[in-house]
């Protein structure tokens, strides 16, 4: 199993980030989640970024949602989101507006990068991310790690794209769409949501995750761990 950022890199940015005390201190001093933990014991925070793009060395992020995951059950009571104002030098939302429905008004009023991404380390401490297509969340939390700090966020991810697939025969594609967050929701009877706002598909991809546990744990011979559900950015 492929870990995102195992090894030297990752005990280097843990060091670096234990350095810079405050949250990502916080974060780094607790740990990386054990690949060994059942999937009934793990803790995740599922999270979403808006963004202006897909690319995170040129597109800046938005807005951030996370909701909590604790073993099978959701936590809305540590739910939050925060809009993220554009760096110095940068446009705001840009051709970005049509698709998640910010404005420039609302992001100017919103927090640093440096501010989200601590109070994301906050969140996630202890935790695994938990994400769909989550390339793309570590990809910007790790350009603003970077940034902040001088390292790209070590962190264990589960990402529900990736669980959808693998519902799938190796030999059979999905076809077109079948893979995107509502589409792999409908596939387990899950309800309709507004796409696009962070926080609501924050909570979106926390539930589809119960639901693909539950499914895998139904039909799995052995237990359920993080290294079996675990996925590389």
């Amino acid at each position: 199993m492929a870990w995102f950022g195992r090894g030297r890199g990752e005990a280097k940015g843990l060091s670096r980030l234990a350095q810079a005390g405050g949250p990502v201190g916080a974060y780094a001093a607790a740990g990386l989640p054990d690949p060994a933990t059942p999937a009934a014991h793990l803790r995740l925070l599922a999270l979403d970024v808006e963004t202006t793009g897909l690319d995170p060395a040129k597109d800046h992020i938005l807005s951030v949602g996370f909701v909590p995951v604790s073993g099978r059950a959701i936590t809305l009571d540590g739910a939050g989101q925060v809009h993220v104002r554009p760096p110095d030098g940068h446009e705001g939302v840009g051709a970005s507006a049509t698709v998640h429905g910010l404005t420039d008004d609302q992001v100017a009023e919103g927090v640093s990068a440096r501010e989200a991404l601590d109070l994301v380390a906050a969140a996630l401490t202890g935790r695994v991310l938990l994400a769909h297509h989550a390339p793309i969340e570590v990809g910007f939390l790790s350009a603003v790690c970077r940034a902040a700090y001088g390292c790209d966020l070590p962190v264990r991810v589960i990402d529900t794209l990736a669980l959808a697939q693998r519902a799938y025969p190796a030999h059979v594609e999905p076809p077109p769409g079948a893979l995107r967050l509502w589409s792999a929701r409908a596939r387990f009877g899950l309800p309709v949501y507004g796409a696009h706002d962070a926080l609501m598909d924050a909570l979106a991809c926390g539930e589809l995750y119960l639901a693909q546990l539950a499914e895998l744990e139904a039909t799995s011979s052995r237990p359920v761990t993080l290294a079996r559900l675990a996925s590389s950015p």
